[in-house]
């Protein structure tokens, strides 16, 4: 599991590789609140190489939106599989987070 940290114009991307689980969900929520701390408010988190989200993944996923979103930012979600997108849809987190096809999409909007 692995987070990689890009820029694209104001944006941040953060990719997440493997799983987003309870051990390893605290380093994806520091590595974005540290950007939002240093002035960034847009945000996208793509899950093109991403298995699985569990619900520990999700709550955090929740609380970066409303962190994010209290300080006027924005963040999308980017290239969720099938299964992910079934999560989203179950769970009914697809009215939460704005969610894109791609990660061009979400950085072209």
């Amino acid at each position: 599991m692995s987070f990689n940290l890009r820029r694209f114009g104001q944006a941040a991307v953060v990719e997440v590789a493997g799983q987003l689980i309870v051990g390893n969900r605290q380093e994806l929520k520091r590595m974005i609140l540290a950007e939002l701390e240093e002035g960034t408010r847009q945000f996208v988190v793509d899950f093109a190489l991403t298995g699985y989200i569990d619900s520990s993944g999700l709550g955090i996923l929740v609380g970066l939106s409303k962190k994010i979103r209290e300080a006027g930012g924005r963040l999308r979600l980017a290239s969720l599989n099938e299964d992910l997108r079934t999560l989203f849809e179950l769970t009914k987190l697809y009215t939460l987070f704005e969610i894109c096809d791609s990660l061009e999409e979400a950085l072209t909007e």
